[in-house]
């Protein structure tokens, strides 16, 4: 497997993880650079369409003003010149870093920045080892302490400019530990398995966008037997919520460290593999057509504020809570993409309330746990989700 940051001499699981992971990364990245595409077309006809208006009012004006001082003809006005229509928004696209560190491994970091869907995201991917597990990973798994150890995952984070449409964050990860404490003793492989989640962080939820998110994930969990919907809801409930603030980050999503334990009579690779080969393809389905509902609604300044404090929440919890961000900080991986994650403008007020039954008080309604699905309106009928297409 050629890949420039990949360790060397992985498993050959490891090799299909990995490649799993690259996979994925470049489905998105290509995915949500179209949506910056579309972006930059609606732009362009929009503002074409204002130059157009502008025009027709420059003709009347001079209608008026040929009459009151017998101006020139009409035609000896000046018009604009070539191309003047169109402002000259770009799309925003994906650059792409290649780091590596010194214990063994490294990544592959695709950000953007000040793009005109997406004001800062990023999709990672990293392949890493190391002699002995860090801290954060034993904590979380008692008996690998002291082992040798590979991971290798994917992870999406996007911060949209327009502050109706939600953040979004996902990751999936794959974890070996060497067996006999890392010495390879006989009849000891070791263990490995599978984590992953996602989570819709929006400054102003929309309870049909988040009906949809949740049920998007649901059917994927529905699709797997060893995939438990409502323990993975209730884990990420409890995973995002920003303690010291009493509430959730967002509104929830499915998270896991484990989806098959290393010791239980399910864990399968293939079974496995598969699981979080579906569950990345789930993104896309699950998060585009929320940003094609909301990424023409009208904001000002007030909703960028609005936005601004939620994201310092956001902020908040990536720094003093987030595991996985303790984990890349612990095993010498690149700070920039390990930061990625953080929001490019974040704010904060003292003690901000914001005014009874304004948008903003009945947002702070939905950073708790709820179920989503069951508050559905039955009258409604099943949600049906158009799928997404890269192509």
């Amino acid at each position: 497997m050629s890949v420039p940051f990949a360790p060397a001499g992985l498993d050959e699981r490891a090799e299909r993880v990995l490649a799993l992971m690259l996979e994925g990364q470049a489905r998105l990245v290509a995915a949500l650079e179209a949506m910056e595409d579309e972006a930059a077309r609606d732009a362009t006809a929009f503002e074409a369409m204002e130059d157009e208006a502008a025009r027709d009012a420059t003709a009347f004006e001079a209608m008026e003003d040929e009459a009151a001082r017998d101006a020139p003809p009409l035609g000896a006005m000046a018009a604009p010149a070539a191309g003047e229509a169109a402002s000259g928004a770009r799309a925003g696209r994906f650059g792409t870093r290649v780091w590596t560190r010194a214990e063994g491994g490294g990544g592959q970091a695709r950000v953007i920045e000040d793009g005109l869907v997406f004001e800062r995201g990023g999709v990672n991917v990293s392949a890493v080892r190391g002699e002995r597990v860090p801290e954060s990973l034993a904590a979380q798994h008692p008996g690998v302490e002291g082992r040798a150890w590979f991971a290798t995952g994917i992870s999406l984070v996007l911060h949209p400019r327009n502050p109706h449409v939600s953040a979004f964050h996902a990751n999936f990860r794959y974890f070996a530990v060497a067996g006999g404490a890392g010495r390879g003793e006989p009849g000891d492989d070791g263990v490995w398995w599978f984590g992953g989640g996602a989570d819709l962080t929006p400054a102003y939820p929309v309870a049909d966008d988040v009906r949809h998110f949740h049920a998007t994930l649901a059917a994927w969990c529905g699709r797997h037997p060893q995939a438990d919907h409502a323990a993975w809801k209730a884990a990420c409930d409890d995973y995002f919520t920003v303690r010291h603030r009493g509430e959730m980050r967002g509104v929830g999503g499915v998270f896991f460290d484990e989806l098959t334990p290393p010791h239980a009579p399910n864990h399968r690779f293939e079974s496995d593999l598969a699981c979080v080969r579906d569950g990345i393809a789930t993104l896309l389905p699950a998060y585009a057509p929320l940003v094609a509902r909301r990424r023409r609604t009208p904001y000002g300044e007030r909703e960028r504020r609005w936005l601004a404090l939620r994201r310092g929440r956001y902020v908040e919890f990536n720094l003093v809570y987030d595991r996985g961000t303790r984990f890349g900080l612990q095993t010498g991986g690149h700070v920039e993409a390990i930061l990625m994650s953080l929001p490019p403008v974040a704010g904060w007020a003292f003690e901000h309330r914001p005014d009874p039954g304004t948008p903003e008080a009945d947002a702070l309604t939905c950073y708790r746990p709820r179920d989503w699905l069951a508050e559905r309106d039955p009258a409604a009928g099943p949600e049906a989700a158009a799928p997404w297409r890269t192509a």
